[in-house]
């Protein structure tokens, strides 16, 4: 008996995943009949061809996949050719027993890893910080040190994962690399959206964090008190590099931005706000949140002091803002000078902001989070937790207030 065979491919735009990319299945129509299975490979619909149901372009991707595809093409090809030599009887099922089992990719971790963080690099600059990516940079190299270490391998399938992976992950991190537990716990947070994104694009079925918790152990925030930032402030400074950094670090602790946001800003940025006042309305670098802030007039001291500052206006900057790394190695110079013993960051600044110069004045909690720019008011908590001398002051207040009555008479 002839048989008629007509092998194709065909996306399933129906089917697009949070990724953007429509699976591939392989439609087999034997005779009258047809079936359809899948290639277990996704693909961007803007990137296919229907009309020859292959991959546009001559990218090495796009030469990968097709080179796959038309392998498995083959393989049902030279199936039909060999049952029909042997006249033995064709059918879709015996067909689809070729595949069986060898369509399905074995995808590893760092593979997976190493996708998520090629479509992670693409946004930066778009809705993905630079800081962002780089961390996760950091993180498939403890992955891939971890796999080394504990199994002698140099990667793992997904299907090996299990919860002692994951556990051991986390004594590895803690105990090798001496991280504390929020550090360990963030590089556990980067491993689940890693395994997140393999259930689901369907490359592992289940999900060896199921009976793990992890969770971040509450930390005070650092921040400076009143008359550390008022020394800060009046420090006569001769270098002036460092002068420079001292001035931008004030700036942040009357504004709360952070050290990506400060460099990025512009003097177009700064606006005319609802009272009439100078205000910096921007969207943060790392959260995207809207970060409305009326300007102090220590604020716009700083920013009238560098408004002609040839190294600012070169870059388009309102202000001469270096690097994250070099504003922190100066910082701590500029902490020797000043004799303050806390560790000057510029995330300290951020800190100052929220307690010293809003919270403890008492600016409510819910207008400091809008101006940190803040997704959640949960995030502007912590820094509440630490403002105790604004309960002191609150509590000597009331104390006073009470004082002023006179006893009750005992009734007799």
């Amino acid at each position: 008996m002839e048989h008629s065979l007509y092998i194709s491919f065909q996306i399933k735009k129906s089917k697009t995943n949070k990724l953007g990319l429509a699976p591939i299945n392989l439609r087999i129509i034997l005779d009258n009949s047809r079936t359809e299975l899948s290639s277990h490979r996704f693909i961007s619909p803007n990137a296919w061809d229907t009309n020859i149901g292959k991959a546009t372009g001559t990218s090495d991707e796009a030469i990968i996949l097709n080179n796959y595809l038309d392998g498995l093409k083959n393989k049902i090809q030279r199936q039909f050719n060999i049952l029909e030599s042997l006249d033995k009887p064709i059918t879709l099922d015996s067909l689809r027993e070729k595949l069986s089992g060898n369509t399905e990719k074995k995808y590893t971790l760092l593979y997976v890893y190493e996708y998520h963080n090629s479509e992670m690099k693409k946004r930066v600059g778009f809705d993905v910080a630079i800081g962002t990516y780089t961390r996760y940079k950091v993180s498939i190299n403890r992955i891939r040190n971890y796999i080394k270490y504990q199994y002698g391998k140099n990667d793992l399938l997904l299907d090996d994962l299990n919860h002692a992976f994951i556990t051991k992950y986390e004594v590895y991190l803690k105990t090798i690399h001496k991280c504390s537990t929020n550090t360990t716990v963030k590089y556990l947070v980067h491993l689940k959206k890693i395994i997140n994104l393999s259930i689901a694009n369907e490359w592992l079925l289940r999900d060896p964090f199921m009976k793990h918790h992890c969770t971040y152990k509450p930390t005070e925030r650092g921040f400076l008190t009143p008359e550390e930032l008022l020394l800060l402030e009046n420090k006569e400074i001769k270098l002036p590099r460092l002068e420079k950094v001292r001035d931008i670090f004030v700036f942040c602790c009357y504004t709360g931005f952070a050290q990506a946001d400060v460099e990025a800003l512009s003097p177009s940025d700064i606006t005319t706000g609802i009272d009439g006042e100078k205000w910096i309305i921007i969207n943060r670098k790392k959260t995207d949140g809207r970060s409305p802030i009326p300007l102090l007039p220590q604020a716009m001291d700083i920013i009238n002091k560098y408004k002609n500052d040839p190294e600012a206006q070169a870059k388009g900057r309102l202000l001469p803002v270096n690097s994250n790394q070099r504003m922190n190695g100066y910082l701590k110079e500029i902490a020797d000078i000043t004799g303050i013993t806390k560790n000057l960051t510029m995330h300290l600044a951020r800190h100052t902001f929220a307690t010293t110069i809003t919270l403890s004045n008492g600016v409510p909690i819910e207008t400091v989070s809008k101006m940190l720019g803040h997704r959640s008011i949960k995030t502007t908590q912590i820094y509440s937790k630490v403002v105790d001398t604004k309960i002191s002051n609150d509590m000597q207040a009331l104390k006073a207030k009470l004082s002023v009555h006179k006893p009750l008479k005992k009734v007799m």
